[in-house]
């Protein structure tokens, strides 16, 4: 099978596919595969992209995903680097995915499918779950940015805090607080919390993270209401519940909502799988490392599910996630480009 992995992560850059608006993206990418020989390729009912590749029993998933936070950039090709939004996070590895699934071609007693995954930057993961309900691989790869040489074993937990309080207008000569700074006491109380619950917790992935995403306030000339959405990225040894009994201590009479509860996944990194990208990042002429994100992805979505082995991989520095500045390495994504084909290859000894 031919295809040209720049030219294809270039077209995907093109194309502005911000969460819940990612149709035409899937669209091009399900054509491309499609031209690039893949037995199937199509876009389903979540809106992902599917391609297809082989016969057999087994699965093996390369779920990457196709959305992007919002701001678009010019994707534009200087001094080795792809420039625009996505090009990291995550069209990189995506478009890294179907490269090396069309180079490397059917593999005897296997189904290798590749996933451009809708809404995987929103709380609601739907292309994630879709694919739940579909398929039962024997592998899995996430399609995430940890440079060419790492494997990401692990991310952290999440969970969203929607904060709401009201009260009488009072004059404001009047000693007690309003409800913006009882918002922000709450705030504090918080966060003095979370420290509490750091101290001596050196990795920052057995940290809880704390973060301020929103506050306002309003009134309608009789109630004043304070507004405020505060994020958490939970380590291994503390649950969504849990978390949620620290937090209700505080409310002080504030509506306290939840969503997007999301565990902590850590994989095993005595795999078959692992072992098949430590070969083939050594085989490239790196020394393969292991990360574990405190950010979430979708292997926090179905690794508690589908229970087989699996990991994270991708070309792409994660600093450069979100960023005005997002941009990839081509040399390093045609590394690993020929990383993921050497782990195609292999799966015939898995």
């Amino acid at each position: 099978m031919q295809i040209d992995p720049v030219a294809l992560l270039y077209g995907l850059v093109e194309i502005y596919s911000p969460s819940h608006q990612e149709r035409r993206a899937s669209e091009y990418l399900a054509a491309q595969m499609q031209a690039a020989g893949f037995d199937n390729a199509f876009v389903d009912a979540a809106d992902n992209a599917v391609g297809v590749i082989g016969e057999g029993p087994r699965e093996c998933i390369l779920l990457g995903h196709i959305d992007t936070v919002a701001g678009y950039i010019p994707p534009r090709l200087e001094d080795g680097k792809l420039y625009g939004r996505g090009a990291v996070d995550a069209k990189g590895p995506l478009a890294a995915f179907a490269s090396a699934a069309a180079l490397a071609g059917r593999q005897d007693g296997w189904r290798i499918i590749v996933i451009g995954a809708t809404e995987e930057e929103a709380v609601t993961s739907k292309g994630a779950r879709h694919a739940l309900t579909v398929y039962s691989p024997a592998l899995v790869v996430i399609g995430e940015p940890s440079r060419w040489d790492r494997i990401t074993l692990g991310y952290k937990g999440r969970m969203l805090l929607d904060y709401r309080f009201s009260k009488p207008i009072s004059h404001t000569a009047r000693p007690e607080p309003n409800a913006l700074e009882t918002a922000v006491a709450f705030w504090n109380a918080v966060r003095a919390d979370a420290e509490s619950f750091n101290e001596g917790r050196e990795r920052a992935f057995d940290q809880l993270f704390t973060s301020l995403r929103h506050i306002h306030a309003e009134d309608d000339g009789f109630y004043e209401t304070s507004y405020m959405t505060l994020g958490f990225r939970l380590p291994p040894d503390l649950t969504p519940e849990q978390l949620k009994a620290r937090l209700n201590i505080y409310a002080n009479g504030a509506q306290l909502s939840y969503r997007g509860e999301e565990f902590t996944y850590r994989a095993d990194k005595n795999t078959p799988l692992v072992r098949a990208f430590n070969n083939a990042i050594r085989d490239e002429g790196g020394k393969p490392g292991f990360v574990y994100k405190t950010g979430t992805s979708d292997m926090n979505i179905v690794g508690p599910v589908w229970r087989c082995p699996i990991v994270a991989y991708g070309p792409g520095d994660s600093a450069l996630d979100h960023t005005p500045n997002e941009h990839i390495e081509i040399a390093e994504y045609e590394r690993a480009v020929r990383v993921l084909v050497r782990v195609l290859q292999s799966l015939g000894q898995m």
